[in-house]
């Protein structure tokens, strides 16, 4: 190592108040992206059209639209519009609401977002996923079958809270709370879902009349096989079989040739106009083959007097509301980012959160149920060649143009084939491959993947989401409150000090133990960091004994890693110095961060050790070991 003095030294930066730490954190938490910029030196007038351009993006993008974009979106619009209608009126039955509602959601919902929303290419509309979760959940407080108008007041309760929650998300820039749950528990939830949403679909593909309002694995399969003998309709299986086929075949030729995307896509609406014409012709609704009957013609009534604003169904909403508003922007923040990233384009989530909220908000008082970002769906908006939000407008528009026209010709569509329209719709939740790169990177991610599966599986989608949450908080308590630690050592004819594990040709610089530690010290790891630390001390100095080499005499601690420090980490380090003291090793500290050695310069602690102990590297601290130490390297 070359003796040479470093011409650097630690250096400490100025000092700031309260007030100035306060703002600090607050800006880099809250407006981290410093949405002001744009408004910097700008006339009244001028920041008055950037505050609309924020709110409303149409306004924006809109100057620069032409007939190239338009064609583009019209022809995108319509195909996701054919393949939304066939679902909407399937997943009003997941939410145990009438097919219509679904379709007024898909409706208003996009119109909404089409002014405010940031994204280009998502669509919006009810999914498979937040209405079997609504449902669940709305069934756990009133039966719909026995009480369906409270039932449905409820929904509308929980539709308005969860929009209220999603603005005020937005709106006091809080996007970063929906950030706990980790990718590795979504994917395990979305499984989940899907095998629970598939499992609830038997009803209709075998025709079972009476069947369990639970979710769970286990009631379902005894709903299943309780009337094999008598409650099974081998007709509606013949339909429901035939059309699941044909969609999946379909499905599959989209995937192998993007070109032929629209295969796929059409293949929902086709599958009902051939079912309903099929049943229409051989009247196989007087054989046992369920039908949906009766679609409600005309476009959305309003419903701002049936939400409860007050009493216990006001809390229940809120409660139902949180849950699945939460999950119904977890999962079209992932879809708009994904597809942003895509087209290289940025995305505003917390502008995205106020978007979805004001849209859920506006559907709640127009007969609509919780409406979200679809994959499927937007996967398909993207493909067609969609440019703006037009697409969502074309949509609604012909969502409109079918409730006021086309719901009757829906009256005899067997509910075999919107059993099988969701069952191929939510196959593609089932991401076995991500589930097995996450095992492969990290375990710990892996088993809040399982938790979340297994939970929605076999106990209900509610349990399994919230065990999803413990398990994500429990690896984040685990990472915090168990920090890493290593032992390092020099690479030889460098001044380069790495993890000896990780590189087993660094040697150990006799008479120094060099260790790092990989992460911030607070209260929560504090103890354990200087029981760790001692613990590397006691191990190296029990192997030097049995070697016969020289004892320990200095003990350099590498902060570089250590991006923050509180008081209880500062008297573990206090604790630290003292232990070592009494066994004759010095302590020396190489490489602490701005906000670290502030505050170690605050409590005093650099007094304590002597400036001389703080230096820029681990090699100046080397450096300025005793003279047998710098020998042995």
């Amino acid at each position: 190592i070359d003796d040479s003095p470093s011409v650097y030294s630690v250096g400490f930066p100025p000092r700031m108040n309260l007030a100035s730490q306060f703002a600090h954190k607050v800006k880099e938490m809250f407006f981290a992206d410093d949405p002001l910029r744009p408004y910097k030196g700008q006339t009244r007038s001028m920041k008055f059209l950037l505050g609309l351009q924020y709110l409303f993006p149409i306004l924006d993008w809109g100057r620069s639209y032409d007939l190239a974009k338009l064609k583009g979106d019209v022809v995108s619009g319509l195909t996701i519009a054919s393949l939304c209608i066939p679902q909407d009126i399937a997943y009003a039955k997941l939410a145990n609401l009438e097919p219509q509602y679904a379709l007024y959601t898909s409706f208003v919902a996009p119109l909404v977002y089409a002014v405010m929303g940031s994204s280009r290419d998502i669509a919006i509309g009810p999914v498979a996923v937040v209405s079997l979760l609504l449902g669940t959940q709305l069934q756990n407080e009133i039966d719909p079958v026995k009480n369906p108008e409270e039932y449905l007041r409820l929904a509308f309760t929980a539709t308005f809270f969860a929009g209220v929650i999603q603005a005020a998300l937005g709106f006091f820039r809080l996007g970063f709370l929906i950030e706990f749950l980790s990718h590795a528990a979504i994917v395990g939830f979305m499984a989940g879902a899907a095998v629970t949403i598939s499992l609830q679909q038997l009803k209709g593909f075998l025709g079972i009349k009476n069947f369990t309002t639970k979710t769970d694995i286990v009631s379902v399969m005894k709903s299943v096989w309780r009337p094999v003998h008598h409650g099974w309709n081998w007709q509606t299986i013949l339909i429901a079989t035939a059309f699941l086929t044909f969609l999946l075949v379909a499905k599959y030729i989209g995937k192998k040739r993007k070109n032929l995307f629209w295969v796929s896509a059409l293949a929902p609406l086709v599958s009902v106009i051939l079912a309903t014409f099929f049943v229409y012709i051989t009247r196989a609704d007087r054989h046992g083959v369920q039908i949906v009957r009766h679609i409600k013609q005309g476009i959305n009534p309003s419903s701002a007097g049936e939400i409860y604003f007050s009493g216990s169904y006001a809390t229940k909403g809120l409660k139902i509301g949180i849950v699945a508003g939460l999950i119904a922007l977890t999962e079209a923040i992932a879809i708009g980012r994904t597809f942003a990233a895509m087209k290289d384009y940025r995305l505003d989530g917390n502008k995205e959160m106020l978007a979805l909220g004001t849209m859920n908000v506006a559907g709640s008082l127009t007969s609509c149920y919780i409406a979200t970002g679809s994959f499927s769906r937007s996967a398909v908006n993207y493909m067609a060649g969609c440019h703006t939000a037009v697409s969502n407008i074309v949509m609604s528009v012909t969502v409109m143009l079918t409730l006021l026209v086309i719901t009757p010709l829906f009256k005899y569509t067997p509910n075999a084939v919107l059993a099988a329209i969701i069952i191929s719709a939510v196959i593609g939740l089932i991401d076995y491959q991500t589930a097995y790169l996450i095992w492969k990177v990290d375990k710990l991610d892996f088993l809040a993947c399982m938790g979340a599966f297994f939970g929605v599986v076999f106990i209900s989608v509610e349990i399994g989401l919230l065990i999803a949450v413990m398990i994500s908080f429990a690896k984040i308590l685990l990472q915090v409150t168990r920090p890493r630690t290593a032992l390092l050592g020099n690479l030889p004819g460098t001044e380069i000090y790495r993890n000896v594990e990780q590189y087993p040709e660094t040697i150990k610089v006799p008479g120094v133990l060099i260790v790092r530690v990989d992460s911030a010290i607070y209260f929560t790891n504090s103890n354990y960091a200087r029981e760790r630390i001692l613990r590397w001390l006691k191990d190296e100095v029990e192997q030097i004994k049995a070697k016969n080499l020289p004892m320990i005499e200095f003990l350099i601690v590498e902060l570089s890693p250590v991006i923050d420090i509180d008081t209880s980490g500062i008297h573990a380090f206090e604790d630290l110095h003292t232990a070592l003291q009494k066994h004759g090793v010095q302590l020396l500290l190489a490489n602490p961060g701005a906000a670290v050695i502030q505050k170690l310069r605050s409590s005093g602690f650099i007094e304590i050790i002597g400036r001389d102990k703080i230096f820029l590297t681990v090699g100046d601290a080397v450096k300025a070991c005793a003279p047998k130490a710098r020998e042995g390297v």
